[in-house]
C-alpha cells in the first residue's frame, strides 16, 4: 500500500515536471505587445484625451505687444476648479475691498523693475506660458442702509495667485481675462465679475502649440 501511493507520487511530480517544461518551449511575447493592447497613459498633469489649453487675451493698449497668453492653473483630471471669464474692472474693483492687507498699489505707483518684470513674464514671445489668476470669492454686507438691514451685499475676491498679471493686463488695456476659481464659488464670480458676452469671442482658447497668429 505504502509503496504504491509513493510510485503515484513520484509519477504525478514527473507530470508535472513535462507540464512546466513544455511551457518553457512556448514563444515569447513581443516586448510593445503590452502597448498594442490598448492606449498608452496620458502625460501625468495633463487630462486624458486633451491637449493643454492656453487663452489668448487681446491687450488694446500696450506698444509691446498686443495679447498674452495664459493656461490653467489645475489642469489634472478630476480638478474642481473651472475658468470663469471675468471684467477685470469689475474684479479688481472687488479686490480693493480685501481686508487682508494684500491690496497692490495701481500700476502706475509700481517701480520700475517691477513693471519691467511683469511685462517680460507676460510677454507671448517667451516659451514658458504663465498661469491665469486664481482667485476666491466672497460676498459681505454692502455699506449704508441697505447693507445695515441685510438686503445689500458686495462682493469681494482675494487673489491666491496672480495679482499683479491681473492689474498689469487691466492697465494694458484688456476688458476680460480668464480667472481660476474653485468650483463651489465659480457661480457667485460670475454673478459678480462675470465678463459681457463679447469676451467669448475676443478671447480665444486654442490648444498649446498653435496659437500662432494671434
Amino acid at each position: 500500500m505504502l509503496l504504491s501511493q509513493s510510485a503515484r507520487s513520484v509519477s504525478a511530480l514527473f507530470t508535472r515536471w513535462r507540464f512546466f517544461a513544455s511551457l518553457s518551449s512556448l514563444p515569447l511575447p513581443l516586448s510593445n505587445s503590452s502597448s498594442a493592447a490598448g492606449p498608452a497613459c496620458p502625460p501625468e498633469g495633463l487630462p486624458s484625451g486633451r491637449a493643454e489649453t492656453v487663452w489668448i487675451v487681446p491687450l488694446h493698449d500696450h506698444p509691446w505687444y498686443d495679447h498674452v497668453r495664459l493656461k490653467r492653473v489645475f489642469v489634472t483630471d478630476g480638478t474642481r476648479h473651472q475658468v470663469v471669464l471675468v471684467d477685470l474692472r469689475k474684479l479688481l474693483a472687488c479686490a480693493d475691498r480685501d481686508n487682508t492687507d494684500y491690496v497692490l498699489k495701481p500700476v502706475a505707483e509700481w517701480h520700475s523693475g517691477k513693471v519691467r518684470g511683469i511685462r517680460e513674464f507676460l510677454d507671448p514671445e517667451s516659451p514658458r506660458v504663465p498661469q491665469m489668476p486664481y482667485v476666491t470669492i466672497s460676498t459681505r454686507r454692502a455699506p449704508g442702509l441697505l447693507g445695515w438691514l441685510g438686503l445689500e451685499r458686495e462682493g469681494v475676491v482675494a487673489f491666491r495667485n496672480g495679482q499683479h498679471r491681473a492689474r498689469y493686463l487691466a492697465d494694458a488695456g484688456a476688458r476680460w481675462c480668464p480667472v481660476e476659481v474653485h468650483e463651489r464659488e465659480a457661480v457667485l464670480l460670475r454673478e459678480i465679475c462675470g465678463a459681457a458676452d463679447d469676451a467669448r469671442t475676443a478671447i480665444r482658447a486654442v490648444p498649446l502649440g498653435s496659437e500662432g497668429g494671434a
